[in-house]
C-alpha cells in the first residue's frame, strides 16, 4: 500500500512531514521528521536512531504522510493526530473525511 502524500508541491528543502507508520504488531506510530526515507530506515533499524516505541515492533511500513513549510505546523498536526482515536487514524490513512 503507498502512503498517501498531502500538499506535495512544497519544494523538498522545506518540508518537515507528520508521518503514521504501521507496526507488525498492526499498530500506528505518528511522527514528525525533515527526511521521511532516513527516518523510515531508523525506525527498521538500519540506521541510528528511530522511535523506542517501534523498536520492538518492526519491521514498520509507512502508510500516511503530509508535509508542511514549517517545523510548527508539522508539529501542531502530529499533535492532533495523536489525539486521534485509532478508527480516526484508520480513516485518516484511507482518506475519509
Amino acid at each position: 500500500m503507498m502512503p498517501k502524500m498531502v500538499n506535495d508541491d512544497i519544494k523538498s528543502e522545506e518540508r518537515h512531514y507528520v508521518y503514521l507508520v504501521r507496526c507488525a504488531d498492526d499498530s500506528l506510530y505518528c511522527g514528525w521528521t525533515t527526511d521521511l526515507e532516513r527516518r523510515m530506515e531508523a525506525h527498521n533499524g538500519h540506521v541510528p536512531g528511530g522511535a523506542k516505541y517501534t523498536r520492538g515492533r518492526r519491521p514498520v511500513v509507512l502508510v500516511y504522510s503530509e508535509s508542511f513549510c514549517n517545523k510548527q505546523d508539522a508539529q501542531r498536526r502530529e499533535y492532533a493526530i495523536k489525539q486521534m482515536t485509532k478508527a480516526k487514524k484508520l480513516r485518516l490513512i484511507e482518506g475519509v473525511k
